[in-house]
């Protein structure tokens, strides 16, 4: 039986929240996401002055990319058992604290393995800022409305990798990249100011609701999400097609425009706000039509079945053209990450699929895996490249060929999806 993304929410929850407050929760939820994500993907832009700086390989470079991911998986386990525990805000709060004193610790680094650890206690800090909204929308808004917010919240996220790009070049000659990350630390820390005065308490349920929606032996594993064979069938295009697009919109877009296509870190900088531009507005459409979507009973495999295909074209023309892509460089990253998004449809599904007391659970496995995906392919690539390099190929040669074994293993995670059987989650109560 498909999930489809009408589905998923039979049963409304008596916690709705009314409409001019939801705006409100979304909107200070949305903030920390925008720097949450502006976080996530200034590597990309900050790339050549800390190559430069610090003598960074292409390993090095994803590796340093790489640890916010590594933070941010570390923390998905226990962060989704103490989301349905203790609800969104104490959680949010709690782990944005990290986050500033990790900006702190990335501004006064000096040398590689000081800007790593920094960078892996802000992926901590930021892992439930995408996570911990989610869990409360389960519960405060319906299915369609639930599939909206998800998708603008990935637009609020495009908009902070926008900021990431031209913003950053612009303010590097001025401030520095070490003021930079002290200004996004006192931003994360006002951020938090408004979620812990806008965002309501996480209310025990009632004992009627309580009957329907956290059965009595509920012990706050994770047995239920493992057992489900619907949570693997989505495991893999997670894995490398969700996490593959965040790993190149986030750090080897930059590099294969400076280092394939021959463009100046300025003129890389303009592309990635292009890239991110193109992201904001596709989550943004996202938003608009997924209501209807649900209107229709369409089912989200239908769409991701289909529309991914499209992104391994990207990928088998971007490794085909190579350096010869010129001033297209951006474009066809861009036409990669964009058609990629039918996958960002998976992570609020899987999220439907469970009843409502297991949400926090179901998305934080989730999205563990998706930035598992994300360290293992920002780091792979880099060890590839170093690979070509070490054999002989020419520096774009060595880009194509990483490229290339990275759509072969999102070809692959596709297959898989598809030729998997279609199942609900297992012995699943009414959500």
């Amino acid at each position: 039986m498909s999930v489809t993304i009408v589905s998923s929410n039979t049963l409304t929850h008596p916690d709705h929240l009314p409409r001019r407050m939801a705006v409100v929760v979304f909107l200070a939820f949305a903030l920390a996401y925008f720097f949450s994500a502006l976080v996530r993907a200034i590597t990309a832009t900050l790339s050549p002055t800390l190559t430069s700086e610090f003598s960074l390989s292409a390993q090095d470079l994803g590796l340093l990319a790489g640890g916010y991911f590594l933070g941010f998986s570390l923390t998905q386990l226990p962060l989704g058992r103490w989301l349905d525990q203790h609800g969104p805000k104490k959680v949010i709060l709690a782990f944005l604290s990290f986050a500033v004193l990790g900006c702190l610790a990335f501004s006064w680094a000096d040398s590689f393995h000081g800007l790593l650890a920094a960078r892996v206690l802000c992926g901590m800090g930021v892992s439930a800022c995408l996570m911990a909204p989610l869990t409360g929308y389960r519960r405060w808004f319906d299915a369609s409305t639930q599939l909206r917010t998800n998708s603008w919240m990935l637009m609020t996220g495009s908009l902070g990798m926008l900021a990431a790009t031209l913003p950053v070049q612009w303010l590097m000659p001025i401030w520095g990249w070490r003021a930079l990350f002290v200004m996004l630390g006192v931003m994360i820390a006002i951020a938090m100011l408004l979620i812990a005065l806008l965002v309501p308490v996480w209310q025990k349920s009632t004992p009627t609701v309580a009957t329907l929606q956290t059965p009595l032996d509920d012990d706050g594993s994770y047995r239920e999400i493992w057992r489900s064979a619907y949570f693997w069938r989505m495991t893999p295009i997670g894995f490398f097609t969700y996490g593959g697009m965040v790993a190149i919109q986030t750090l080897w877009a930059g590099p294969w425009m400076t280092q394939v296509a021959g463009w100046t870190a300025s003129e890389a900088a303009s592309g990635l706000f292009l890239i991110n531009l193109a992201m904001l507005v596709t989550f943004w459409l996202w938003g608009l039509i997924t209501p209807g979507l649900a209107r229709r009973g369409i089912p989200v495999e239908r769409l991701i079945a289909w529309g991914l295909p499209l992104s391994f074209g990207v990928i088998a023309a971007l490794v085909g053209i190579g350096p010869a892509i010129g001033d297209a460089a951006a474009v066809g990253v861009a036409l990669f990450c964009v058609s990629s998004t039918f996958v960002s449809l998976a992570q609020p599904a899987v999220g439907m699929a469970f009843p409502s007391h297991l949400a926090g659970r179901a998305l934080s496995a989730y999205n563990l895996v998706i930035f598992a995906g994300i360290f293992v392919v920002q780091w792979g690539i880099g060890l590839l490249v170093d690979a070509g390099r070490g054999l002989g190929l020419a520096n774009a040669q060595a880009y194509q060929v990483a490229l290339a074994c990275f759509g072969v293993a999102s070809v692959a995670s596709w297959a898989f999806f598809v030729l998997k059987t279609p199942r609900r989650v297992d012995n699943q109560t009414p959500p």
